[in-house]
């Protein structure tokens, strides 16, 4: 059985930073795509980043740019999402998920193969 175990979300202050951790227990990461989607309350599921499984290229939604960044630990069946420089719309639930494919389509969030609960960050003053 696929399971993930997210930590790190929590309340932050505009400006601030957080680091998300995906644990991957039942299947090897190294297998898959991996990456980040969030959803906030009222409005639709936004990819956030993904990290190929090949050649570790990287992909990032343009609302992210520069202040996130995503890796991986295949070793330890982790991924992480660093984000710096918190808006108060980056407020979201936070999950990782495994998509299909040698590398990230811009549209792989359509397409999990399996996915998280997610981990809520607000950030808020």
């Amino acid at each position: 059985q696929v399971r993930f175990v997210e930590s790190g979300g929590g309340l932050v202050q505009p400006g601030g930073s957080l680091r998300l951790s995906c644990v991957l227990s039942g299947e090897r990461l190294n297998y898959y795509n991996v990456g980040w989607f969030r959803q906030a309350p009222g409005k639709e599921r936004e990819g956030v980043s993904c990290i190929s499984s090949s050649e570790r290229s990287t992909i990032y939604a343009d609302s992210v740019k520069g202040r996130f960044t995503i890796s991986r630990d295949d070793l330890k069946n982790t991924v992480y999402l660093q984000m710096n420089s918190l808006k108060s719309e980056d407020t979201a639930s936070y999950s990782c998920a495994l998509s299909y494919g040698s590398r990230c389509l811009p549209k792989w969030y359509d397409d999990m193969a399996y996915w998280g609960e997610g981990t809520l960050v607000n950030v808020s003053s």
